[in-house]
């Protein structure tokens, strides 16, 4: 997908995408580098140790549209699915929240 045109089933996969990574990258980035994300968390050195979903967010994060690569869509694709599958709890599971926010996703932001 790396032409300068977004085919419409790459726009709805991008507009479904941001809607439910309401997360910024820069505090999805201190989300994974704190302790509590449990050990998904960032560790020091050369390998980090991030949940791998959480990284990929972070990646696509970064990128415009149109530099979107087939692994960007598949990992936009497993994002929402996972939001979409633990998106339903008590808004006070906390371990259920901290696995949401390793993705992007907030569930206590409207």
């Amino acid at each position: 997908m790396t032409s300068e045109r977004v085919d419409p089933d790459g726009e709805l996969l991008w507009e479904e995408f941001h809607r439910v990574v309401n997360m910024t990258s820069e505090e999805l980035r201190v989300w994974l580098l704190t302790d509590a994300s449990d050990e998904e968390a960032f560790r020091p050195g050369p390998s980090l140790g991030a949940a791998e979903l959480g990284r990929k967010v972070l990646h696509v994060l970064g990128k415009r549209k149109v530099d979107l690569t087939d692994d960007d869509l598949a990992t936009m694709r497993a994002t929402i699915e996972f939001v979409e599958d633990h998106a339903e709890g008590p808004a006070e599971d906390d371990r259920r929240r901290h696995a949401l926010m390793s993705v992007g996703h907030d569930p206590l932001r409207p």
